[in-house]
């Protein structure tokens, strides 16, 4: 078997575990990120507009880590370094 095709196709699965790793991060994150905003709020009413800002910053790069993610992944899927 051509070892360019072995590579290719463990490349495939690795870009697809990446991929499910990064969307299932990212929504443990978000989930996490707005029950602690959530918390907080219901503790202290009155901090809900600082809480509220920190957690949309914190949100937006919570959002931000799998589209740095997967512009690594398709890196590797189409421009792989790992061929000779």
């Amino acid at each position: 078997m051509d070892a360019n095709i072995i590579i290719t196709a463990a490349t495939a699965i690795s870009v697809g575990v990446i991929l499910a790793a990064a969307g299932l991060g990212s929504a443990i994150g978000w989930g996490l990120i707005c029950s602690k905003a959530l918390e907080g709020i219901s503790r202290q009413p009155e901090m809900r507009p600082q809480l509220m800002f920190n957690m949309f910053i914190f949100a937006g790069l919570m959002e931000s880590f799998p589209f740095i993610i997967m512009a690594f992944a398709l890196w590797f899927l189409f421009a792989n370094p790992f061929l000779g």
